[in-house]
């Protein structure tokens, strides 16, 4: 399986209305509940008017188009990293899985996924 390095930084964060997001900009991913918005968006484009957010995430995503009878693609990815005592901020997509980590953690994540068989691009 091939995963994707994303070059840009990432952020996590809670937004409290719509009209704070630049929906126009690159990646983002929006997650709405009945206690929050929740944004995952470059660190760049990042509103202003967040009212949490953690910074210094980088990101990598499975490449390619999942079929959804495929089973344990993040099990797997997320096994690996939880035995490198790598934390993880999973999102999901109608097409594949990006999973992120926090910076810091992003060598040893791509070190132990390729000691695992996965292949890397973009390192």
């Amino acid at each position: 399986m091939t995963l994707k390095v994303l070059n840009d930084k990432l952020t996590v964060c809670k937004v409290s209305s719509f009209a704070d997001i630049n929906t126009s900009g690159g990646l983002f991913f929006i997650g709405v509940t009945d206690e929050e918005i929740s944004l995952v968006c470059w660190t760049e484009d990042t509103p202003a008017t967040a009212t949490h957010r953690s910074d210094g995430w980088r990101g990598f995503r499975v490449e390619g188009v999942l079929d959804f009878s495929l089973t344990g693609i993040l099990a797997g990815i997320s096994k690996v990293l939880a035995d490198a005592k790598i934390g993880i901020f999973a999102v999901s997509t109608y097409n594949t899985d990006y999973i992120l980590v926090k910076e810091n953690d992003l060598p040893a994540a791509l070190d132990a996924l390729e000691t695992a068989g996965y292949t890397i691009m973009g390192r």
